[in-house]
């Protein structure tokens, strides 16, 4: 399974009657990818496209239609697209192989197989560092509420967790009560944000967030963690 991280992209592009020995290329190329255990491949069909003799080949033009173009891509590590590369190349005899350096923000697959029976209880204690952000329920990054988009920034930066907490009075620095009442429906009321983690992950946090938010406060203190999780024996 592929992990977050450096990996490279690999962009094939065939047409749709291009043949190989053993039958279509574009499934003579997937199956070979299947049996190198690639992570993942996708066969795109897209409508219509032109290759190097610049000639338009779409569904509309009857004359051309069965040249088709098919783009097969993968996503793999580096050492694995390495070693594929060399069969590929002498697969394709006709056509277009693209490699790209690229970066996997996050890889996650369902979980399968029966379910495990409960591990025992352990207990873990170590320092950490607290980090909470102070704001407002209006304020806004790029048209979405700011909490939002930072509470998915820290899941970017794999931040163990956060918490957001919805305040029904309050006031800041300038001195303005924001309050929910029957008559009185405040659209700015406070919010703050609540993270652990260790100290030099939330420095980084810290200054990412900084630059999402214009009128704030974020506060660090040193706090002791208990853990209690199921785990393996």
């Amino acid at each position: 399974m592929l992990t977050r991280g450096p990996a490279r992209k690999v962009t094939i592009y065939l047409n749709e009657d291009t043949h190989s020995p053993h039958g279509p290329l574009h499934q003579t190329v997937l199956q070979f990818l299947i049996g190198k255990s690639v992570a993942g491949a996708t066969l795109i069909r897209p409508h219509s496209g032109f290759g190097s003799h610049h000639q338009l080949h779409s569904p509309d033009m009857e004359a051309r239609a069965e040249h088709l173009p098919i783009r097969i891509e993968f996503i793999d590590t580096a050492e694995r697209v390495d070693r594929l590369l060399p069969t590929l190349y002498d697969m394709v005899t006709d056509g277009l192989i693209e490699v790209q350096d690229t970066t996997i923000v996050k890889a996650a697959a369902p979980r399968t197989g029966p379910e495990q029976p409960p591990y025992p209880k352990h207990r873990e204690q170590k320092a950490a560092q607290l980090m909470r952000v102070f704001l407002g329920e209006a304020d806004q990054w790029e048209g979405e509420p700011l909490y939002e988009a930072i509470v998915k920034r820290l899941r970017m930066m794999e931040i163990s967790g956060a918490t957001v907490h919805r305040g029904i009075l309050g006031y800041g620095a300038k001195g303005h009560t924001h309050k929910q009442s029957f008559l009185h429906l405040s659209r700015d009321l406070p919010v703050v944000i609540s993270v652990i983690d260790a100290p030099e992950k939330l420095e980084l946090a810290a200054a990412a967030i900084e630059e999402m938010m214009s009128d704030g406060l974020i506060v660090m203190s040193g706090v002791e963690v208990i853990r209690l999780i199921h785990a393996a024996s």
